[in-house]
């Protein structure tokens, strides 16, 4: 591909013009960069004669040539692993084109393995730490655009949201916008369970059938189901686990199989994991923001050089153009990311995150702006996604390699044919609108072209999907992912009364899931009252409460438990962004979803978050947090919850009046009678909080419902995403970009 010519950046503002040391100091280092590229390239390269001599490099500088950074992440990541080979690649090409590359890398946490240990505290504060890092360096060395390897967990929107806050920074000091482009890394292929090792585990499964435990057997054959990955080895920790505790199998054979299972996960090249989590989500939420080239969007192995040219060449449409800005291209494309977002089914902690970049972006907005946005107009669920019939997101990235359907583009096009308004004329980086983008190469764009076992969908699902805001008499907002559960699940929650089973943290949660007599100690100590169970059997099964309201409490107990009429709301406390970093709850969730008992009976609720991968009956995010004083401080086990997941709603129940017949919410005088448990719960937080390193507990940030940034960043976002944005008007370069946008992977 023939390289192009990028313009010089137009402002009156340039340091390396004004200051010598800049231009002393990076040339060894872009001429270095070149080099390592080169050597990495090899053969491919063959025939180049490096002409990146330093009076070159000087002479860029000076002139304002595009200063492009390729930002990378750190190669203790997965997602990170071939780096080195994509940064080579687009560096080559930036200075072909006329560009200057620079190079540096952010550090990523991989959330599986700050999983359960103190890390994951450190997780969504990572988020704000990597944009504040990335500004540091942009505004430190001067960079113009960026090139960004966008990985897993909370770096994709770490990124973007310091992009758009420099953009909207550079705007307003005024300066030239901000431009970037984002390159995915590609699609991790998830592992295969070594036939000697299924048998093996299935041999578990048969003897925990003999031993008249055949939940357990039950939960080990769904795990063994599932596609070998980080997380469904949590699933089978939580059963062997059980399994070593029944006598089945022993310390050593549980520890054995955990290695085994452990060394086939992952293959060597890395990538983002294949199930549909938060690197995934944020894959295809910045893909609906207009942000990723689609030669780069879903890929099975690292990029090509002409994929990395593709996305490269672009830039030169969008520099020096406010409309291309990354604050502008985001804000305008926000309903078309939330929009595909939830189409897609994607993960919770996309919530927070679209709500921090858009702060971040200058622009206001929070929670409810987002649900406004996604219940504006029914969205569809068309992702047919799943871990066990091999319609995984590495599935998919092979379908769009293959040139029959196009990723978010194909989204993008059902989502309007099944009559959702979309943005058609919001800015990409392509250069082009998504209505440019959907004109070209149409016979691509439908989901049917997919004949064998589709995972994006023409005729949805079901008309809903997507993460639900709920509201409630003891809090003021939390999420739950709606398109994690089924039709079906839905049904066995909604509308029903739980008993709340409470925790004051993770790890006394985790203790008591795994328990394999949980249910047992909770009849025998009778921590739900007789009278509240013969209410709730009338109130969740009116057709059995005649059958059943004379029994003992102990059958009336295991009959209810059995039958899944008995609702169990976990609530796990203590976890909010202040006391404890917003850890996620997904090991906890994980227990009670590869337990099949659990599963039918238990939802979990708590002010911590989720992963992405998370299924079931997860609500989180629930504000105020508990250190806050938030309702969730006040409740205990034996409470009683109103779970009413299509009214979006939470309600704690007066008992005495339930006992009597009567559904009556009410809180208020809760907090009185409980001030004293409320107080040494709130020590216990402000002592565990201790943990966590002072220099980074998110304190002097807002709540989960506006993105836990740091305050003066919610405080300086008066803009109106609705208003103040910028749409294309004029044509450039017309001829040339035809050929760009309608680069797309198959093509190669």
């Amino acid at each position: 591909m023939p390289a192009v010519v990028y313009p010089r950046i137009e402002s009156q503002v340039n340091p390396y013009r004004d200051n010598v040391q800049g231009k002393a100091n990076e040339p060894i280092c872009v001429a270095g960069l070149l080099d390592r590229s080169k050597q990495i390239l090899g053969s491919e390269l063959k025939g180049m004669q490096p002409d990146w001599t330093l009076e070159e490099i000087y002479d860029r500088l000076h002139h304002n040539a595009p200063r492009i950074a390729i930002i990378g992440g750190s190669s203790d990541h997965p997602a990170h692993i071939m780096d080195y080979q994509t940064i080579a690649r687009a560096a080559i090409r930036i200075w072909q084109n006329g560009g200057v590359p620079f190079q540096f890398s952010t550090p990523v946490m991989c959330d599986g393995t700050a999983q359960s240990n103190q890390g994951m505290s450190y997780s969504l504060q990572s988020r704000n730490a990597v944009a504040q890092m990335i500004v540091n360096q942009l505004e430190a060395h001067s960079y113009h655009g960026a090139f960004v390897i966008q990985g897993c967990d909370k770096q994709p929107l770490g990124v973007v949201s310091a992009l758009a806050h420099l953009d909207r920074v550079r705007r307003e000091r005024g300066e030239p916008p901000f431009f970037a482009t984002f390159a995915p890394a590609h699609v991790l292929k998830g592992g295969t369970i070594p036939p000697k090792l299924y048998a093996e585990l299935e041999e578990v499964a048969r003897r925990a059938e003999l031993a008249g435990e055949e939940d357990i057997a039950y939960d080990l054959r769904d795990a063994l189901s599932y596609i070998l990955q980080c997380s469904s080895n949590t699933a089978f920790q939580g059963v062997l686990e059980r399994a070593r505790g029944k006598g089945i199998i022993t310390k050593e054979q549980h520890e054995d199989y955990e290695k085994r299972l452990a060394v086939a996960t992952c293959d060597s090249q890395g990538g983002v994991c294949a199930f549909n989590g938060t690197g995934n989500s944020s894959r295809h939420l910045i893909a609906g923001l207009g942000l990723i080239h689609p030669a780069l969007e879903l890929l099975t192995a690292p990029p090509t050089q002409e994929q990395v040219n593709a996305a490269l060449d672009s830039l030169a449409l969008l520099m020096n153009d406010p409309v291309y800005g990354v604050a502008n291209i985001m804000a305008a494309n926000i309903k078309n990311a939330i929009r595909i977002h939830s189409a897609t089914g994607g993960s919770t902690n996309i919530m927070m995150h679209i709500v921090a970049a858009m702060l971040y972006g200058g622009y206001q907005f929070d929670l409810w702006e987002y649900d406004n946005i996604h219940h504006e107009v029914p969205v569809p669920d068309l992702f047919d996604y799943s871990l066990t019939e091999g319609r995984d997101i590495f599935a998919l990235a092979i379908q769009c390699c293959s040139g029959k359907i196009r990723g978010m583009e194909t989204v993008f096009h059902e989502l309007l044919s099944n009559g959702v308004p979309m943005d058609v004329d919001a800015p990409t980086v392509t250069g082009t609108t998504w209505r440019e983008r959907l004109s070209v190469n149409q016979e691509q764009l439908p989901a049917e072209n997919v004949k064998n076992n589709p995972i994006i969908l023409s005729k949805p699902r079901r008309p809903f999907s997507g993460v639900d805001v709920l509201s409630g008499n003891f809090f003021e907002s939390a999420v739950v992912k709606i398109s994690g559960m089924s039709t079906k699940q839905i049904d066995e929650f909604d509308k029903k009364v739980a008993f709340v089973l409470y925790y004051e943290n993770e790890d006394e949660a985790n203790q008591g899931l795994l328990d394999v007599h949980l249910l047992e100690k909770l009849k025998h100590i009778r921590c739900f009252r007789h009278q509240s169970l013969l209410a709730a059997l009338q109130h969740n099964a009116p057709h059995l409460f005649d059958e059943w309201k004379d029994r003992e409490y102990d059958d009336l107990f295991d009959a209810m438990a059995k039958e899944g009429v008995l609702k169990i709301a976990v609530v796990i406390a203590g976890q909010g962004p202040e006391a404890f970093g917003m850890p996620e709850m997904f090991t906890p969730m994980q227990h009670i979803n590869a337990n099949r008992q659990l599963k039918r009976i238990a939802t979990l609720i708590s002010d911590g978050r989720y992963s992405g991968v998370t299924y079931g009956a997860a609500i989180g995010h629930m504000t105020p947090e508990a250190i806050r004083g938030g309702g969730i401080l006040y409740l205990k086990t034996g409470d009683l919850l109103y779970i009413g997941l299509r009214e979006r709603k939470i309600e704690f129940v007066n008992e005495w009046l339930f006992q009597n017949g009567k559904l009556v919410f009410e809180f208020e005088s809760v907090k009185q009678e409980r001030a004293e448990i409320a107080n040494q719960r709130m020590a216990n937080m402000r002592q565990r909080q201790r943990r966590i390193a002072a220099s980074n507990r998110l304190i002097g940030h807002t709540d989960a419902a506006h993105g836990v940034v740091p305050l003066h960043i919610a405080e300086e976002a008066v803009y109106d995403y609705k208003k103040d944005v910028v749409l294309p008007t004029v044509k450039k370069y017309k001829g040339w970009t035809k050929g760009i946008r309608a680069f797309h992977p198959h093509v190669l």
